[in-house]
């Protein structure tokens, strides 16, 4: 299986979010301490099972999602990339707004929600 390169410039931003989406997958799959350190969590002591849903939710689910949109390189594809992005922003918005979870981290990491939703998203719709 050869991997698409895009040339177009809307479509290498939509490949370039996933690319990102790839290496965040990449880094709670095989380095969920380290991702929870630099998010500033933590896991109770004697409570290991929060690294399998590390390695699984939050490294598994968009390791494939990403390594889907550069493999198959179809819009509908970027299309979902840039919705769970969007939908990821949003959930981090009304944490923000709820559950006092007003902080520079946050907004740092709703800032790059965005940024991977919108690459995709203006690519399936035409602003690129």
């Amino acid at each position: 299986m050869d991997v698409y390169i895009p040339s177009e410039t809307g479509e290498f931003l939509a490949f370039c979010a996933a690319l990102v989406t790839v290496a965040i997958g990449l880094f709670f799959l095989f380095a969920p301490g380290l991702a929870f350190r630099a998010m500033g969590l933590a896991l109770r002591e004697g409570r290991r099972g929060g690294y399998a849903e590390a390695r699984s939710t939050l490294g598994g689910f968009p390791l494939g999602l990403g390594l889907a949109a550069i493999f198959l390189a179809q819009p509908m594809v970027y299309l979902a990339l840039g919705a769970a992005f969007a939908l990821a922003a949003f959930g981090r918005i009304l944490s923000m707004m709820s559950d006092s979870a007003n902080t520079a981290l946050n907004w740092a990491l709703l800032l790059v929600q965005l940024a991977l939703a919108a690459l995709p998203l203006a690519y399936v719709f035409g602003f690129t």
